[in-house]
């Protein structure tokens, strides 16, 4: 096998590999008749920006369950479908979910800026609040929640982002206890969500 191969392969089973581990806990955490387990290598300090230009760290949204996704406003599908998804299930949730916030941290900090983010979220469920930050403070996060990021060119000297589409729910101590199920509807997940609040 050539060195350039050999050097492509690197983190490319890096990444199978942080797929498999948080699909792992994520199927552990959501099986039947048990009581979630925590898994305490995902997630982790962060410091950010919201969309209004506050400082935002993780101790923010400590205190009560929450939810957390990577992604970008310049996202085609997987960002914006997500994200309704999402408002659907806070909406589903009713009065028990009113607490509930959601965390939407770009991994695009080079075009997503504060108003950028107050932009793009004012069509989705207030609850969300966007994170941005410098690229080494965007990178921290995604490390820290064993997440994926990798600018990808596109023609014209444009480019896209790929990144890890999963939706992280931690608990009131930031600890990571499953993936949020969005391919059922929205009430489904709800009530799911329901019993970690």
């Amino acid at each position: 096998m050539s060195p350039t191969i050999r050097r492509a392969l690197v983190p490319l089973l890096a990444f199978v590999l942080g797929l498999v581990g948080l699909a792992g806990a994520a199927v552990y955490a959501f099986l039947p008749e048990r009581a979630p387990q925590a898994t305490a290598s995902v997630g982790g300090p962060f410091s950010l920006v919201d969309q209004d230009g506050k400082t935002v760290t993780e101790k923010d949204f400590a205190g009560a369950t929450h939810l957390v996704f990577f992604g970008f406003t310049h996202c085609p599908d997987v960002c914006p479908t997500t994200l309704q998804q999402v408002s659907d299930v806070l909406v589903a949730l009713g009065p028990k979910g009113q607490a509930m916030r959601v965390a939407f941290i770009t991994v695009d900090p080079e075009r997503d800026r504060p108003q950028d983010l107050k932009t793009y979220l004012s069509s989705f469920d207030p609850r969300i609040t966007g994170l941005t930050g410098s690229p080494d403070q965007v990178a921290a996060a995604v490390k820290g929640y064993r997440a994926y990021a990798r600018k990808v060119p596109a023609k014209d000297g444009d480019y896209t982002m790929e990144h890890t589409a999963l939706v992280y729910v931690m608990d009131g101590r930031n600890r990571f206890i499953g993936a949020l199920n969005l391919q059922r509807p929205a009430d489904e997940t709800a009530a799911e969500l329901a019993k970690r609040i």
